[in-house]
């Protein structure tokens, strides 16, 4: 008789396989979710030439017959590689949606495989080349996937910190890939205990290139390489691999022994709809745990000009926040580029009081005015963080989940701006500026590529449950590519 699959592997795989998601707030909000994602790889193309530099074939010129359809190009890719570029351009700009816990993520950059894999085996499909022995390619599918990825990684992310082991939050966005990836190809319940396994036997992301002087790029498209990780993984199980009953508990170098500790993972609630519906939309690219900040600093920047001053007569900025923001995005000294800047809350409360707005994506680049600013670097200089602990009781609260900064501002005359405290910034699903705000940005980044009638004809197919796959992501499909990667 083998031996059985660790418990957490088998978990999944019932979830995946025979949860029945019968819920419509969670189907409206994966709608939601999606077009969000969608956006956030348009304007990640239009605007980060970086970015664009990472895309496309390995090999110039490759054509793969009935490959993914990357949005905003006319590259077609194999599904490995279209889960790379899918994944790095929702996340590259650290615009898309996040979720907080012991552990902090993004579960939109899992849209990265299940939409390349998806795609390729919708047009696959059609095009009479493969015969599909998974679910029906529509976006019923599609969103199936999603709510399910999404509820993988954050009820994981609740309760276990795998930062606290140096481990960086992308392992979550391979393990919950992976699961999913598996069910859309047709495997069997068994091989996705597989396809599982061998994610957990991975070495794992180091959360290095997020820390100090290594922040790197590197940041933007480490969830494209969970991506692709998980949607080779589970090719490979497809071409015959078997996996490995118990890499979590082996003795003595299962994940438990060696990584985790031997009590594992903590698992707070049942695999449900619960992430789905509670998703911080990030209506600006800034860190998720600075958002409140910088809209505690607009308000505050308000009252001081209604004080007829600027904010050269700001003396220091007392910040109260969250454990997490803390250990995340607290940073003194030399920011080395734009990745350093973007994870820096002094940077963006700074920017905020100073430019008069919210932060931009433009405004953390190395040539930008901002990043090159002494008056910007003085006032960051005397921004204080302080953590407080009832913000971070009220953040890690299933039942509050907020996400809240303080902001006192001190003034050169010995005056101050009384405190104003930002808890649930537009964004989190208690603000009820969320849906305007969040179809604002939309449709602000599609215009970046798309008329106002692509635009309409997106939002009215996105609606659609039997839409296949392949004309949902035909939408996004424009003339351009980036140039040669070698």
């Amino acid at each position: 008789m083998s031996c059985p699959y660790d418990k957490p592997i088998v978990d999944i795989t019932q979830y995946v396989f025979h949860y029945h998601i019968d819920d419509e707030k969670a189907w409206s909000a994966a709608r939601v979710a999606l077009l969000d994602a969608m956006g956030c790889a348009i304007e990640t193309f239009s605007t980060s030439v970086e970015c664009q530099k990472l895309l496309g074939p390995t090999v110039p010129g490759t054509e793969v017959p009935n490959g993914f359809r990357l949005p905003g190009t006319n590259l077609s890719l194999d599904p490995v590689k279209g889960a790379f570029d899918m994944g790095t351009l929702i996340r590259y700009l650290d615009h898309n949606d996040a979720l907080g816990g012991a552990e902090w993520g993004h579960p939109s950059d899992n849209l990265g495989a299940i939409l390349a894999v998806a795609d390729w085996l919708c047009r696959a499909s059609a095009s009479g080349r493969y015969k599909h022995a998974g679910p029906p390619l529509t976006m019923r599918t599609l969103l199936t996937a999603l709510i399910k990825a999404y509820e993988i990684q954050g009820c994981y992310q609740i309760s276990n910190a795998f930062n606290a082991f140096g481990i960086d939050h992308v392992i979550l966005v391979k393990l919950a890939s992976a699961a999913v990836v598996a069910w859309l190809l047709g495997l069997t319940e068994e091989q996705t205990l597989a396809t599982l396994s061998h994610v957990w036997m991975d070495g794992h992301p180091s959360r290095v290139y997020r820390t100090g002087a290594n922040t790197i790029p590197r940041k933007g498209w480490a969830a494209g390489d969970a991506c692709m990780r998980a949607v080779h993984l589970a090719l490979l199980v497809r071409a015959g691999q078997p996996g490995a009953p118990t890499p979590l508990s082996s003795l003595p170098f299962g994940f438990y022994a060696r990584t985790f500790g031997a009590n594992g993972f903590e698992m707070p609630r049942p695999f449900g709809v619960w992430a789905i519906q509670n998703v911080l939309f990030k209506v600006m690219p800034v860190e998720g745990h600075g958002i409140a900040a910088v809209e505690a600093a607009l308000v505050q920047l308000g009252k001081l000009r209604a004080r007829g001053l600027g904010p050269e007569r700001i003396a220091r900025i007392e910040v109260r926040t969250t454990r997490a923001a803390d250990s995340i995005i607290n940073k003194r000294g030399p920011l080395h580029n734009a990745a350093d800047r973007d994870h820096c809350i002094q940077y963006v409360i700074a920017l905020a009081f100073l430019k008069g707005s919210a932060p931009e994506a433009r405004d953390y680049r190395d040539e930008s005015y901002w990043a090159r600013s002494e008056e910007l670097a003085s006032l960051r200089e005397r921004i204080f963080i302080h953590v407080d602990e009832h913000l971070t009781r009220d953040y890690l609260d299933l039942n509050k989940k907020s996400i809240g900064s303080a902001l006192t501002v001190h003034l050169l005359d010995g005056s101050e701006l009384p405190e104003v405290l930002v808890e649930y910034p537009a964004g989190h699903v208690r603000n009820p500026a969320t849906a305007r705000v969040v179809q604002e940005k939309f449709a602000r980044n599609m215009r970046l590529m798309f008329t106002e009638k692509e635009i309409s004809k997106i939002l009215q197919e996105v609606e659609k449950d039997d839409l296949l796959i392949m004309d949902f992501v035909q939408l996004f499909a424009r003339q351009s590519s980036p140039g040669p990667r070698l």
